[in-house]
């Protein structure tokens, strides 16, 4: 298949490129720089613009651009959250539609659904409440003109992906210190997921004709913060008995704190399980020591 990525360079995005090209795959990376290389074509999603040549003939276009959430949300940070994710999404979707593209897989997030609680939630649910959950229904509503046209879309409802990078970049050099802990009480669940199962899943998808809409990317065994914390610190090999008071988070990094630390998501990939896609880790302590 000949299949386009945007935010190739990222965290995900540069896993997932040479995995596509190792199984066979044409792939075609859509940089905003000038191109380097025969299989990259210059975008410009603040602009509205993408190369007339860079979809012709791709049977896929995977999405995954996004700037980071971390840090306090000013209002220019929120800002700029949902632009770096509904605007290349808008322009990608126009030209899927434009020139028949058969299918665009787009990032989204698993914050969509807001806080659950403890109640498990699968791609049935509904949106939940909070700016998290507000940006995820937009950033996948821009999808539409896709849809319309008739595309297969696949909403990839991202969880916190484990690897070389991502959140663990952050918590490592705490844990080693031994300075790790919990954030709050701790009882927040993480839907994870291993960079290895990421890839593989985005593949999967792919290659799956027959699945579309919402997709819940994260494990079939999700934790709470407290057992996501006791798991690093063992495969560390280094205690982590803080924790990080609630008042304390939000004096730092404000509401942010309240959707990214202190809120959870108890998912399941409900749509993953019952097409038979296999998780290579499907385990925390096996995802955790594959990737740290």
């Amino acid at each position: 298949m000949r299949i386009a990525v945007a935010g190739s360079t990222g965290f995900i995005g540069s896993a997932l490129v040479p995995e596509l090209a190792s199984a066979g795959h044409d792939v075609r990376r859509l940089v905003r720089r000038e191109p380097t290389a025969g299989n990259e074509y210059v975008w410009d999603p603040p602009a509205g613009t993408i190369d007339d040549n860079a979809l012709d003939g791709v049977d896929a276009v995977v999405n995954l651009c996004g700037s980071s959430l971390i840090g306090r949300w000013s209002a220019a940070h929120k800002q700029a959250i949902r632009d770096s994710r509904i605007e290349p999404t808008e322009v990608l979707a126009e030209a899927v539609a434009r020139q028949g593209v058969p299918a665009l897989l787009n990032a989204s997030g698993i914050n969509y659904y807001g806080d659950t609680g403890d109640v498990v939630v699968d791609e049935r649910a509904g949106q939940g409440a909070g700016f998290l959950a507000e940006v995820c229904a937009d950033w996948e509503k821009a999808t539409t003109p896709a849809r319309d046209a008739g595309a297969r879309v696949v909403l990839l409802r991202n969880g916190p992906v484990l690897g070389d990078g991502g959140m663990l970049r952050i918590l490592k050099p705490q844990f080693r210190l031994g300075l790790g802990g919990r954030l709050g009480e701790g009882k927040q669940h993480m839907p994870w997921l291993s960079l290895p199962d990421a890839v593989a899943a985005i593949q999967f998808l792919v290659e799956h004709a027959e699945i579309s809409g919402p997709v819940n990317m994260c494990a079939p065994n999700p934790v709470t913060n407290r057992d996501f914390t006791k798991a690093l610190g063992r495969t560390l090999g280094r205690p982590a008995p803080w924790f990080a008071p609630k008042t304390a988070l939000r004096l730092v990094l404000g509401d942010a704190a309240d959707e990214m630390l202190l809120a959870g998501q108890h998912a399941l990939p409900g749509k993953l399980t019952d097409a038979g896609f296999e998780f290579r880790h499907p385990t925390l302590e096996t995802a955790l020591a594959a990737v740290t």
